[in-house]
């Protein structure tokens, strides 16, 4: 288990970082296929997925049954946030154009530049992080 709030946050941002860069990758596949027939676009799922596992700590019912058995089912379960991992969806709902290709090149450069500005701020983030440690440990 994580021990402290500084290898938590590191953890949480290095993540977070490698999310980003597989949505990167999954937005310039997209835009290199956008002219491909019934090609159809990628997201990538992974902050939605990080919350809801953060979030189970803080849903922990006021009553907690015990287990007398391996066999019984828990009525609550802790989720690891480490266990999460970017997931890519393939979006076969929508179709943009006629030829059954649904990725829309205007909205996956913006989607890149926002994955790119998010990345930037993660690293910021980062460093801000250890030049705090380096501060306190002066």
């Amino acid at each position: 288990m994580i021990s402290n709030n500084f290898e938590k946050t590191v953890d949480l941002l290095h993540r977070a970082m490698d999310a980003n860069s597989i949505r990167y990758g999954v937005i310039a596949d997209n835009l290199a296929n956008s002219g491909v027939p019934n090609f159809k676009r990628s997201n990538v799922n992974f902050e939605s997925e990080l919350k809801r596992a953060l979030d189970t700590a803080k849903q922990k019912p006021a009553l907690e049954l015990t287990l007398t058995n391996p066999k019984h089912i828990p009525n609550y379960r802790e989720r690891d946030y480490r266990d999460v991992q970017p997931r890519r969806v393939l979006d076969y709902l929508s179709t943009s154009k006629n030829n059954g290709n649904n990725v829309d090149p205007e909205q996956e450069v913006m989607l890149a530049l926002q994955t790119q500005m998010t990345y930037t701020m993660l690293a910021q983030a980062t460093n801000f992080e250890f030049s705090q440690a380096k501060l306190a440990l002066r």
